[in-house]
């Protein structure tokens, strides 16, 4: 196969492939044509890191290989640079299961380190490492994630759509995670953080006294234009804290593109102050709904806090903006390990069996051992590796 193209830059690393395989890049349809020989996505994770594969691009820069046997499209990989973390580029390798175990993911993962090195090189990104993520356990398919969402304790929306389904994703999500981590492990990758959904229960936390006339000493909840200048440092300033493991460079602009902004469906803010503004009241911690309406699923929320607290008052702020949330209704939330306070609630309030996971996700890093960030787990983040990707 010497002499084919990738992404028509120049001979294509063939070392690894079978007779008949090759690859090219990413033309429109393949995503078609992937599915067919792929199948559905085995959880709500693997569905998110599928959308990463497009074609290529130079701003932001991107480049996405397809594995082709007898002309059919059989695996996919991409690697590209997010402006917003720039110490690492995401990549995604996925294979057939049936074109498994014969050096194709491989070959596809040497090729994309390949063309990040040479990016690298030329300076048109700022690092070759590489991170990718994939789920070690889910509770529903892709197609089927909200009705696992219809009850925050899991209970009624378990029964009514049976168990068998819950119970086939986490046996099919089991395999994948083995068959990734055994994939990437030998190939220099090692796990640095863990992210989760979790759907918390109505009524499952004690409400904070709010100030009103009755208690002048309460604390001050109030909605907050997602436009607003101040919430938007507020989050800016809390998710820079909550990635040290992968340094962010997260701008007001880039705050309000991917957090705030209309194209990201937020749909309104509240946050928590000690006192008033107009009595010197900082945000102390704040919630974005990213779901429009009121129903019976648990509203999606991005829940953060002022990470110049100290760890009790993170933990106080955190507990008591979460039992505002779902005083009446569900949410679901995003746990980082980097979210040290709201992780600990959300342990306890699961341990009580007031909430459940919805995915748990674990991010690798191929440069684990070259930076400053500590390694968390060492057992096998929402971009991601399917089975030999």
């Amino acid at each position: 196969m010497s002499g084919e193209t990738t992404a028509g830059r120049g001979p294509a690393d063939t070392a690894g492939l079978p007779s008949g395989v090759r690859l090219r890049a990413w033309a429109d349809g393949d995503d078609l044509a992937l599915l067919e020989v792929w199948g559905d996505p085995v959880n709500a994770q693997q569905h998110q890191d599928r959308s990463m594969l497009a074609a290529d691009s130079t701003s932001p820069w991107r480049r996405t290989l397809v594995a082709e046997e007898d002309g059919v499209p059989v695996a996919a990989g991409t690697v590209f640079h997010s402006t917003v973390h720039p110490r690492r580029l995401w990549t995604y390798v996925e294979t057939a299961p049936t074109a498994r175990r014969r050096g194709i993911g491989s070959a596809l993962l040497n090729a994309l380190r390949a063309e990040a090195s040479a990016a690298h090189a030329a300076g048109a990104v700022p690092s070759a490492a590489l991170k990718t993520r994939f789920a070690k356990n889910a509770l529903v398919a892709a197609t089927s994630q909200t009705q696992a969402e219809e009850d925050a304790d899991g209970e009624t929306s378990l029964a009514r759509h049976g168990l068998h389904e819950p119970e086939r994703t986490q046996e099919q999500t089991a395999r994948l995670a083995e068959a990734a981590e055994a994939f990437l492990v030998p190939r220099g990758f090692a796990p640095v953080q863990r992210s989760r959904r979790v759907a918390i229960a109505p009524g499952s936390l004690e409400l904070p006294s709010v100030r009103d006339e009755q208690h002048p000493d309460g604390l001050v909840f109030e909605e907050a234009a997602t436009g607003s200048v101040e919430l938007t440092q507020a989050v800016v300033d809390f998710y820079d804290a909550v990635h040290d493991w992968d340094p962010s460079a997260m701008s007001l602009g880039a705050a309000q593109n991917l957090l705030l902004g209309p194209s990201t469906g937020a749909a309104g803010a509240v946050v928590q102050r000690e006192r008033p503004k107009e009595d010197g009241g900082a945000i102390r911690a704040f919630a974005v709904s990213y779901t429009a309406q009121r129903q019976d699923e648990p509203a999606d929320v991005l829940l953060g806090w002022d990470p110049q607290l100290s760890e009790p008052e993170a933990l106080q702020a955190v507990a008591d903006m979460l039992a505002v949330l779902v005083a009446q209704h569900p949410v679901q939330v995003e746990v980082d390990e980097a979210m040290a306070p709201l992780e600990r609630i959300v342990d306890g309030l699961e341990a009580a069996g007031a909430a459940r996971t919805l995915v748990d996700a674990y991010v690798f890093v191929d440069d684990a051992d070259s930076g400053d960030e500590q390694v968390t787990h060492t057992r096998a983040e929402p971009t991601g590796s399917g089975a030999a990707r």
